[in-house]
């Protein structure tokens, strides 16, 4: 038990030596007796029941639908340092964030630096395309790379949606009618919010700015963008593409809540939230700088999602 009233006059952990994510659901998190307390009815991760919480080993806590969270308990969380954002379940959205992250600022402030040095920030650019795309891009600059990155998209989707045998017929978006779009066009919409959101929650834990994106520019979350496009072909794309398929096969399913269902089990299989900020991490490391350096092999390409024809794991 902590000492003094909440636990204020503890000292705290370092982020470096705490654990990582803590996913919560159905419950409520309070504060009681100095230490953070969840009494939750039960999912699939945890069992119904009442847990005390090391909250100052953990760097960020999220809360997935079904929960509610004490005045006290925030108060807690925010003196120790200890990041706290509502998510929808199993991360494909990001609704609020407390986002205290680590107790430094040195990713944000490199991230900053490379980001405002139009040589580095290419070089980030490459690192970011040799992931998703397993090829080192020619030295340029950002339009030329993006002009490059488009036209291997395009092959992209149909490779995929051919591969899940759905006809494609080239992306199309209008903005002021999204639903207008025919069943695959409004999938991908569906799954990239859903993508789009893990990167989110990924750069809120480890206190990355959202708005210096490397590739991306003018959204307020460019950096997510450019985090969630990392794995466009192994899980926005199939993932969209496999929903759009089944709904168009059984007209009774809701295409939004298909493409959430297939998004939820995917990121829970792929632990998507944190592969994101071990991508982040790498990539906002001093000696990643060079594309042709080679990643970690558990960093080397995003994870490849099911085959189309090999139907998604069954939960």
């Amino acid at each position: 038990m902590l000492a003094g009233r909440l636990g204020l006059e503890t000292a705290r952990v370092p982020h470096s030596d705490r654990a990582g994510l803590l996913w919560l659901g159905r419950g409520r998190l309070t504060a009681e007796d100095g230490t953070l307390h969840f009494a939750t009815a039960g999912d699939d991760d945890l069992p119904a029941g009442a847990y005390d919480i090391a909250y100052q080993t953990v760097s960020c806590i999220l809360l997935q639908p079904g929960c509610t969270v004490s005045h006290d308990a925030l108060r807690l969380l925010c003196r120790h340092g200890t990041a706290l954002l509502c998510v929808g379940e199993d991360g494909v959205r990001l609704y609020a964030s407390m986002p205290f992250g680590p107790d430094d600022s040195r990713l944000a402030r490199r991230q900053a630096t490379w980001w405002a040095d139009p040589a580095l920030r290419v070089a980030i650019a490459r690192k970011m395309y040799a992931l998703r795309l397993g090829e080192i891009f020619p030295e340029s600059d950002l339009d030329t790379l993006r002009g490059i990155e488009g036209a291997r998209a395009k092959v992209s989707y149909q490779r995929i949606a051919e591969r899940v045998g759905i006809v494609w017929r080239g992306r199309k978006y209008d903005r002021n009618n999204p639903d207008g779009d025919d069943l695959p066009n409004q999938a991908l919409n569906h799954a990239s919010t859903a993508v789009v959101a893990a990167a989110q929650t990924a750069t809120a834990a480890v206190g990355a700015l959202p708005q210096l994106g490397f590739i991306h520019e003018d959204s307020g979350y460019a950096f997510a963008l450019d985090i969630a496009d990392l794995y466009r072909d192994a899980i926005t794309l199939p993932v969209a593409f496999s929903a759009a398929k089944a709904c168009r096969a059984n007209d009774r399913l809701s295409l939004e809540r298909e493409v959430r269902r297939l998004c939820g089990r995917e990121f829970r299989r792929v632990q998507l939230v944190t592969q994101m900020i071990e991508k982040i991490q790498y990539l906002l490391r001093a000696d990643t700088l060079d594309p042709r350096r080679p990643a970690p092999d558990e960093l080397q390409a995003p994870p490849r999602a099911a085959e189309p024809d090999a139907p998604l794991p069954e939960e």
